[in-house]
């Protein structure tokens, strides 16, 4: 397979994967009936080339030149209020969500909540919740990711923090799906290589547990397994040659795959992560590696048989143990921390984020049921 890989696809949305497909990001605007969209990034991006490229694109399409990056790395619900601030005072009729999780979450946010009256909160992912959001002026989205991690340019779901109880939150609309993905590998060329890592290993984790959790959706399982496959084959590639443009379209692949794949659920990895991103701002898809190994001992009397099939899928061989031993592989190659420890996170919270973690959206997906004693004991384990 050459470099030059380019696909368009439908499914889950319309999604033009290919080496300078950001040009084409004009005319995904106008095919959404956007006049005068609104880039938003985060603060990191905000002034690289491949940004302002992207802005230049649009102006010289005639759609004016708009920028919002005002955006931590976990985004708040103050970075929310001000991009929609910024969104409503220039008169904008849509969303460039252009970044990493964080400049795509955020993004998707905006043009979501252009349309509500209602607090953000009123719509996390929780039951039927998504039915009180008012449809009327909701912005259309285009998304163009730029890194290969969390797949947030496929979901109908944002995670923004509390910035007043740094909980994380899953807010959820099928209106958050945006309707055209441009993914240029190109794009991801850029990122450092603990980015690649982390990104990485997100997306990695995303189909993982997507595969081991116990909901019946066969759809979803067979895409996770496929997304382990790529994944295994070209991050190392990507991590050490970062200008390896089929290495870099196929991890690309490989987000989108995860985060389709984890309507099927979550489970204690991304439990355990996201308080401890909220807690410490730690990186996502880092964390995620981290408390990785922990978390498959934590759940190997349930899934070993599941897991040999996937390792013999992924040419492992040696059923269960083969596929942990992979992993701890791929994490020491890639430069992951073996420990919170080593990560530089202290011991001292686990109660509170044991707390956090069973009440966290993902617990309920894990192949083992999560109560406070066992997850205080897995926490432990991840130190």
């Amino acid at each position: 397979m050459s470099s030059n890989i380019t696909a368009n696809w439908s499914y889950p949305t319309s999604v033009k994967l290919g080496r300078g497909r950001i040009k084409e990001l004009a005319d995904a605007c106008k095919s959404l009936g956007i006049k005068k969209p609104l880039l938003v990034t985060d603060r990191g991006l905000a002034s690289m080339a491949i940004t302002s490229n992207a802005l230049d694109i649009l102006e010289d399409a005639g759609l004016g030149r708009a920028i919002f990056a005002d955006v931590d790395p976990n985004p708040n619900e103050k970075n929310l209020e001000a991009g929609v601030k910024a969104f409503k005072d220039g008169g904008h009729d849509g969303v460039v969500a252009f970044g990493g999780g964080s400049g795509l979450d955020l993004g998707k946010c905006v043009a979501f909540m252009a349309g509500q009256t209602r607090p953000v909160w009123d719509f996390e992912d929780i039951g039927d919740w998504w039915t009180r959001a008012s449809l009327e002026g909701i912005a259309p989205i285009v998304a163009v990711p730029t890194t290969a991690g969390t797949g947030s340019e496929v979901g109908r779901a944002s995670v923004i923090t509390n910035s007043v109880t740094h909980v994380k939150k899953i807010i959820f609309h099928p209106k958050f799906l945006p309707g055209v993905v441009i993914s240029d590998p190109e794009l991801t060329v850029g990122m450092p290589k603990i980015i690649t890592a982390g990104t990485g290993m997100d997306a990695f984790a995303h189909c993982l547990e997507a595969y081991s959790s116990p909901f019946y959706h066969p759809m979803s399982a067979g895409i996770a397994l496929e997304g382990m496959r790529l994944v295994k084959e070209f991050l190392p590639r990507a991590y050490r040659e970062g200008t390896d443009l089929e290495a870099r379209a196929n991890m690309m692949s490989a987000a989108a795959m995860g985060a389709v794949a984890f309507q099927k659920g979550l489970g204690a990895i991304h439990a355990l992560s996201h308080p401890i991103g909220a807690v410490y701002n730690t990186h996502h898809g880092m964390t995620n590696a981290v408390v990785m190994p922990a978390v498959l001992r934590f759940n190997r009397k349930v899934i070993e048989e599941k897991i040999g099939r996937a390792a013999a899928y992924l040419g492992i061989s040696g059923g269960f143990d083969g596929f942990y031993d992979y992993v701890l592989k791929l994490r020491s190659d890639l430069g992951v921390p073996e420990t919170l420890t080593a990560m530089g996170i202290a011991a001292d919270r686990i109660d509170e984020l044991s707390a956090m973690a069973i009440e966290d959206p993902s617990a309920g997906g894990n192949p083992v049921a999560m109560t406070l004693e066992n997850t205080k004991a897995l926490f432990r384990d991840c130190f």
